[in-house]
């Protein structure tokens, strides 16, 4: 009976592969090609469209370093973290929740920067009233007069000493390589200085709740785990996202 049994699973194997066998040749079945090659330019616009494009793949690769260091990014997002670290809230809020907040609130603040670039830069330039270099620098200078707003001239003047370049005569003589380091670095000194004001009242409660603990002889207890409820209910009575975001937002 089992050899029967086994017999008659192999024939009904045998038969169901030769079916669809069968049935996969019977019918038409089409597979895509896909074929990238290189083929010599037959006309000036075909090389002008190519570098365009690499323009555009560079310009895609470096868009995390533009966001992050040329916008609002960097102060916001330091900010933040300097408020977490006061708090002493661990990771809440969670990293994704930070950069995400930091990215709508640079949104928000770049967008007339955003709009200036797309009405001077990209609407002539796409209907062909101006040429791709003429682009380049209509976008380049909202941003270098939003980044100039920032940096500090003290910044300014080392990075121009450092490079040996001459002194400028006015805003349009400082290369934008000289002032995209001294934008970062006086943006990273505004950043500092508003985490140490957060710092302030989270700390003084610190200090009161360790000395409120040491005076009660309770010194096994870590201090950390009485301030922390105070620090949060604190930041809830005076409302600290309206006022940490308010404050971003108005120091630009």
């Amino acid at each position: 009976m089992n050899k029967q049994k086994l017999i008659r699973h192999i024939i009904i194997t045998i038969v169901i592969f030769f079916s669809c066998y069968s049935f996969i040749h019977s019918a038409e079945v089409t597979i895509p090609k896909i074929d990238i090659g290189i083929t010599p330019a037959k006309s000036p616009k075909d090389v002008s469209a190519t570098i365009q494009i690499l323009l555009l793949l560079t310009i895609l690769t470096l868009a995390p370093a533009i966001l992050m260091l040329m916008t609002s990014f960097t102060r916001i997002i330091i900010v933040l973290s300097f408020l977490r670290q006061a708090l002493g809230s661990q990771q809440i809020p969670p990293n994704q929740i930070l950069i995400g907040l930091a990215l709508f609130i640079t949104f928000y603040i770049m967008t007339p920067v955003g709009k200036e670039i797309y009405n001077n830069a990209w609407v002539p330039y796409n209907q062909n009233k101006i040429t791709l270099d003429e682009a380049l620098k209509n976008s380049i200078k909202p941003l270098r007069q939003f980044m100039f707003k920032q940096t500090r001239e003290k910044d300014l003047a080392l990075f121009i000493f450092l490079s040996k370049s001459p002194r400028p005569k006015n805003q349009n003589d400082v290369p934008t390589g000289v002032l995209i380091p001294a934008f970062i670095i006086s943006e990273l000194k505004t950043a500092f200085i508003v985490g140490f004001l957060i710092y302030v009242p989270f700390l003084i409660i610190d200090m009161v709740v360790a000395s409120t603990l040491m005076s009660m002889g309770m010194l096994m207890l870590p201090p950390v785990m009485i301030s922390l409820p105070f620090k949060i209910l604190l930041f809830i009575i005076v409302d600290g996202w309206h006022l940490i975001s308010r404050a971003l937002i108005v120091s630009f």
